[in-house]
């Protein structure tokens, strides 16, 4: 299959497309065959390493000191079952599907693995692949954030600059 994959830290040029192997679902997993991912900030930070002052030592500790340990980006994806390992029961070959990969990225391929259990949803028939698509990044981020700050119904928050995927899923959540 092919996907986009870099195997250095770099601008966007380090990214090229590459013919790597179709993953192959174990018991428990689902794969997908990709019709739409996003590029986030995500992407651009892991690919480039551009962090934040002090976060550099960590960042590659977890995405590889000297090359990328993972060398598929791409975080979310909306796509279609095409296999699924024996044991899977919520999921069918054919069903349309937004998923999030998260950290462990992969997304930006023809296909990517995920256990059943991942965040995976079947796609609502009103919105398209790429709309699906976009949705995992930010509102997983901001939920999460919500989730911290202990918030409950009544409570307001200033979203300051709705802009990006994750300013946009604060005002919609």
């Amino acid at each position: 299959m092919k996907a986009a994959a870099y195997t250095t830290y770099g601008p966007p040029e380090v990214v090229t497309i590459a013919e790597v192997p179709t993953p192959v679902p174990g018991d428990n997993d689902v794969l997908i065959r990709v019709r739409a991912t996003t590029v986030s900030t995500a992407d651009w930070r892991v690919r480039s390493l551009v962090l934040p002052a002090g976060f550099g030592f960590m960042a590659r500790l977890m995405f590889g000191i000297t090359t990328p340990r993972q060398p598929i980006l791409g975080t979310e994806l909306a796509g279609d079952v095409a296999a699924v390992g024996k044991n899977v029961t919520r999921f069918k070959v054919g069903d349309a599907v937004f998923a999030y990969a998260g950290g462990k990225m992969g997304c930006h391929a023809e296909y990517r693995c995920l256990p059943e259990q991942a965040p995976i949803v079947r796609k609502p028939v009103n919105l398209s692949y790429e709309e699906a698509a976009t949705l995992s990044f930010g509102g997983t981020t901001m939920l999460d954030f919500y989730r911290r700050a202990g918030l409950k119904a009544g409570d307001r928050v200033l979203v300051n600059g709705a802009s990006g995927a994750v300013g946009v899923a604060a005002v919609q959540l």
